[in-house]
């Protein structure tokens, strides 16, 4: 009769691995995740992958189906050159908001990291991508691979069709408009993304006859002298004031061709598609980082993995979770899963050991006594802004030495405006706060009108927050596109959204290229 040894319930002995001590790796995580967590995720989908794929994933921003476009070779050739140097190393993981949920692996880590990765992205960030309600409101995790797809041949298609440097030359432009080409508040969503290749024809059909409609508002000898409501019909079938630039190109652009719209549509619905991760940088790694030191921890206590895992797990987590002080070389900011892990071991300390203080902060949660709970409904329900402005405690500031420096450009001096006493935490919380609210980095940036009786000019209004003005060459750049994309002059006036004051003015005349300039 043999006797088991602790030795014989690992899950892997040393650094090496094959695919059946993943299989096992991954029942043993699914079992903790599920059942001891609560974790509620979407079926998963592991791949182990070379460097060299890790690298080309890099380059097409980590989906496994893309487009072609010489920017993503650049970054591979910059990433390989700096990775084959030292000078860079490579993401464990790489995952996609997918259903399936599919986790790249990279095939170099060891048994101990592989454990590691899989908890962390195949569940904590499956957990939270399926759960969390923005990305519920933005994506299609079931239909985004199919569109990917779709994508990657509609490209092909027109690259054999009008030649790979029309191609280019309008996903050059698009590319560059990609941060103005996103909804910022959730509109009805007609459809998922399986079908966007069957309603193509559709699209195109129903877009011509709202844009013949739209042209038939425009003055004339016979029309819009005696039509008082002509301009508020163009305003309205335009949908202005419009943020969204690139989707007011694709629908409104009077020369774009009907190829060169549903290129926009690709380029705007991908950079729809990643608007969520902006939202929830913080609190997607902090799950995911919360869920994989959880889940290893009980790895351990149940005697299947080793001491020396655990203390090779510790390593990599402590680096992974190092927050710079802000003299330091290495400091660029707060460090996302330093400040999004925190948070969460603060939360569950503050359900089981709470102090008066976290009582009077947060009494709806200190010494609940079921703090995967708690974490549960904070996953879903919020975003980054939304959970520092509710869950950031004074223990937290103080441990992180936070403090508010108000710097007036009318002001020669900085002054610290919030220190450490309840009406600092609240000031310092909701100033952090401001930082991950997209709407307080991301420019207001919209089309305002177009002069459809003149010379078609387009007019673009930056609403300048805090009288911040955009950078001249950057500004300059992005609206040079607009125009080669418009086809006619674009002008943008940077105003005070206080009193409407212009404080700078900017002008672009659309090149020949994108479109037949000679038809205008």
């Amino acid at each position: 009769m043999s006797v088991s040894t602790e030795s014989d319930r690992l899950l892997f002995k040393g650094a090496d691995w094959d695919f059946n001590t993943i299989q096992r790796i991954n029942d043993a995580v699914e079992e903790i995740a599920l059942n001891e967590l609560g974790l509620n995720v979407y079926q998963n989908q592991i791949e182990v992958i070379s460097t060299e794929q890790m690298l080309d994933a890099y380059s097409s921003i980590g989906m496994p189906l893309f487009y072609k476009h010489w920017s993503f070779g650049k970054h591979f050739a910059r990433n390989e050159a700096m990775y084959r140097t030292g000078m860079q190393g490579l993401a464990y993981e790489i995952v996609i908001n997918s259903n399936p949920c599919i986790s790249y692996i990279m095939e170099e880590n060891t048994a101990t990291m592989q454990t590691l990765v899989i908890a962390h992205a195949a569940y904590g960030h499956n957990h939270f991508f399926k759960n969390n309600y923005v990305f519920k409101q933005w994506t299609d995790a079931d239909g985004i691979i199919d569109y990917l797809e779709f994508a990657r041949d509609f490209v092909m298609k027109c690259e054999e069709q009008h030649g790979a440097e029309e191609v280019e030359r309008l996903l050059d432009a698009a590319h560059a408009l990609m941060n103005h080409g996103i909804h910022k508040y959730p509109r009805r969503r007609a459809t998922d993304l399986r079908t966007e290749e069957k309603r193509e024809l559709e699209r195109r059909e129903h877009d011509e006859r709202v844009f013949n409609d739209l042209w038939r508002t425009v003055p004339g000898k016979d029309n819009g002298r005696h039509d008082p409501t002509a301009l508020e019909r163009r305003r309205a079938l335009l949908e202005l004031p419009q943020e969204n630039i690139l989707y007011f190109l694709e629908k409104s652009a009077p020369l774009l061709l009907p190829w060169q719209r549903e290129l926009l549509r690709i380029v705007r619905i991908i950079a729809q598609y990643f608007y969520p991760q902006t939202q929830t940088k913080v609190m997607n790694e902090g799950c995911a980082t919360y869920v994989h030191y959880q889940i290893m921890n009980r790895l351990h206590d149940k005697g299947l993995i080793s001491e020396g895992a655990l203390m090779e797990f510790l390593r990599s987590h402590t680096n992974v979770v190092f927050q710079p002080d802000f003299d330091d070389p290495r400091y660029s900011g707060f460090n996302p899963y330093a400040l999004g892990f925190a948070m969460m071991k603060d939360i569950e300390r503050i359900c089981h050991e709470p102090t008066a203080e976290d009582r009077e902060w947060f009494p709806d949660i200190s010494g609940c006594g079921d703090h995967m709970a708690v974490l549960r409904d904070v996953w879903a329900n919020y975003r980054d802004e939304s959970f520092i402005l509710q869950y950031l405690s004074p223990r937290l500031i103080r441990h992180f030495g936070l403090f508010r420096v108000t710097d007036d450009a009318e002001d020669p001096h900085l002054k610290v405006a919030a220190i450490h006493d309840e009406r600092g935490y609240r000031d310092i919380r909701r100033a952090l706060a401001r930082h991950y609210d997209p709407a307080y980095f991301t420019p207001d940036i919209q089309v305002v009108d177009v002069n459809l009786a003149g010379d078609r000019k387009l007019m673009v209004q930056h609403r300048a927050m805090n009288r911040i003005l955009l950078e001249e060459k950057d500004a300059r750049l992005v609206l040079q596109h607009i125009a080669d994309l418009w086809g006619y002059d674009v002008a943008m006036a940077e105003i005070d959204p206080a009193d409407d004051t212009v404080l700078k003015d900017h002008k672009a005349r659309a090149r020949p290229g994108i479109v037949p300039l000679e038809t205008a």
